[in-house]
């Protein structure tokens, strides 16, 4: 059966219907995915600040979305902040 939508949509909307789950539940959830695909998928959506990723244990993570009040964009270290760039340069 083709499945519908980008890996992000399916593997978000996996998330909202069990929220906390273990991020190997997530190949599960999406059995035409590839380990590593949900893994990258994840690691792109944690760092964008749509997808929260908490260890567990050793080798265990639960993924969750962010509540309204963590939402944002991820924090930057300050010397690869852009803001960091545009001051030097002015």
């Amino acid at each position: 059966m083709l499945q519908q939508g980008t890996v992000a949509d399916r593997i978000l909307k996996a998330v909202r219907r069990a929220p906390g789950c273990q991020l190997d539940d997530l190949e599960g959830s999406c059995p035409d995915l590839t380990w590593n695909q949900v893994f990258l998928e994840v690691d792109r959506l944690s760092r964008t600040g749509q997808m929260r990723v908490t260890a567990k244990g050793q080798g265990v993570y639960t993924v969750r979305l962010p509540t309204k009040e963590s939402h944002g964009r991820p924090k930057q270290s300050p010397r690869h902040s852009p803001l960091r760039k545009e001051k030097k340069a002015a």
